[in-house]
């Protein structure tokens, strides 16, 4: 079985009554030393648990290991100006040595909309900003000339920069990192289908990962899925069997408070199931 096995480094948790905030340094050296694929960074300005910020968590993750990947799971683009967010990808590629992988995704309604007031970004309009950025960050993370529509733009430079679009060229350029667009909805698989190297969802089983994967095969692209927080009851490397039979390459598992002994129970599934 070759499915990728990664974890949630301790920066927040699904649980508002139980955040999870601990050392990113310890953690990520440890999931390394373990033998594990991948370690992720939730992201979110203001959600209903505390968190903190991913790129700054990505960095120093990268920062103290030497071969393993590090992900964004997800990054909310549209909370961000768009050249800012590939700058930071960008530079998060050059330091890691392209270790990056970049999962996108809209925002989970749950934590509400005050985080994107805050940030100055309609809640509504988050879906078409989110198209909008997916259109140009493999271009900006190269450095690549891009333009940025009008709606990227808005409210940042004069009105008469803004109504045709800005074309910008950031430099240094980066290797793209793979992306993986997040979401269940219609316009999520659309989204993926148009802009993904990958799909992720939550907690789905494999017959629901491989419903949603065939439905955006029929949109025209044949990719792989990454499941966060995997349904592993009874015996969890039968399941990863199914899951991967499926159609499933990486699975990243979600720490329940105690992120050594998580952690470790994650590197023996990963070790029973080689």
């Amino acid at each position: 079985m070759s499915i990728e096995i990664g974890v949630i480094l301790p920066t927040s948790t699904p649980d508002p009554n139980r955040p999870i905030l601990g050392d990113v340094r310890a953690s990520a050296r440890y999931a390394e030393e373990l033998g594990l694929d991948s370690v992720w960074s939730t992201d979110h300005l203001i959600a209903s648990a505390p968190i903190l910020d991913s790129t700054v968590v990505l960095a120093t993750a990268a920062a103290v290991t030497e071969r393993i990947t590090v992900g964004f799971n997800v990054m909310l683009p549209a909370l961000r100006p768009v050249a800012w967010a590939a700058k930071q990808v960008s530079t998060l590629q050059f330091v890691s040595n392209n270790r990056v992988v970049l999962g996108v995704g809209t925002g989970n309604p749950a934590h509400g909309d005050i985080g994107w007031s805050a940030a100055g970004v309609e809640f509504a309009d988050r879906g078409q900003l989110t198209d909008e950025s997916l259109a140009v960050l493999p271009d900006l993370i190269a450095g690549r000339p891009a333009t940025l529509s009008p709606s990227l733009i808005a409210g940042r430079v004069e009105t008469s920069a803004a109504a045709g679009g800005l074309e910008v060229t950031l430099a240094p350029g980066s290797a793209v990192p793979p992306i993986v667009v997040a979401g269940n909805g219609v316009r999520a698989l659309r989204r993926a289908a148009k802009y993904g190297d990958g799909w992720a969802t939550i907690g789905m089983s494999p017959d629901e990962v491989r419903a949603n994967l065939q439905r955006i095969a029929e949109l025209g692209k044949q990719l792989k899925a990454t499941v966060i927080a995997p349904q592993l009851d009874g015996n969890p490397v039968e399941q990863l069997v199914a899951y991967e039979a499926a159609g499933v390459e990486r699975v990243i598992l979600v720490p329940s408070g105690d992120w050594r002994h998580d952690y470790e129970q994650a590197a023996e599934l990963r070790a029973n199931s080689r």
